[in-house]
């Protein structure tokens, strides 16, 4: 996938200027494919070369003139050209699990924290994401929703981003429980041992006595 297709998807909802895109890919589509609005920028110049979108300015008072961007012909028929395309399969790429499987070797402390501020992460998009829910539903219960909307594309890529958010939270408090686990296992074994070595020493300082 390019961020092109992406640009074109996103430009289903209607006219927009690169302002609105960059908006709308932060809210719904950054969740499957993120993208600078500096990015965007450059994209919408090069689908507007293609003919595949096209862009109308318009005027501002005491604003600066922006352009609206939308879909040619050609640029739907790519879109659905490139839906009938199969897609490559996903490939996962993330350096706090790098981290993890390191962390028998390393700083299993830092490492937890990392995982915790992970989860933080995670709430803050799902809250941003039921936010946006409740905006789509406007109301409606989910089935009714997906009966009647006239797109249900950004809805069910949004279940999506919600449904990635909640596993990396189960994921994340069992690995905060297993870490926490073997180091309170490890602290209590080192702590065993220290009444042994003082009572060791005493004894041997009381025979040199």
């Amino acid at each position: 996938m390019s961020l092109k297709h992406a640009v074109l998807a996103a430009l289903l909802e209607g006219e927009a200027s690169g302002y609105d895109l960059a908006k709308i890919f932060d809210v719904s589509v950054a969740n499957f494919w993120a993208a600078t609005p500096q990015q965007l920028y450059r994209e919408l110049d090069k689908l507007a070369e293609a003919g595949l979108i096209t862009a109308r300015v318009v005027e501002q008072e005491r604003r600066p003139n922006k352009r609206m961007f939308s879909l040619t012909e050609p640029g739907m028929r790519d879109l659905a050209a490139y839906t009938a395309t199969p897609p490559r399969p996903s490939a996962v790429r993330d350096e706090l699990l790098v981290q993890v499987q390191a962390c028998d070797g390393g700083d299993t402390a830092a490492v937890r924290g990392f995982v915790a501020q992970r989860m933080e992460t995670s709430r803050a998009k799902l809250a941003r994401y039921d936010r946006l829910r409740e905006w789509m539903l406007a109301g409606r219960d989910e089935e009714t929703y997906l009966d009647e909307a006239e797109r249900v594309g950004p809805y069910l890529t949004l279940m999506r981003g919600r449904f990635f958010e909640e596993e990396n939270l189960r994921w994340g408090e069992r690995a905060l429980t297993v870490l926490d686990r073997r180091t309170a296992a490890r602290s209590g074994a080192a702590t065993a041992t220290v009444p042994t070595g003082t009572a060791a020493t005493g004894t041997a300082a009381a025979h040199q006595a």
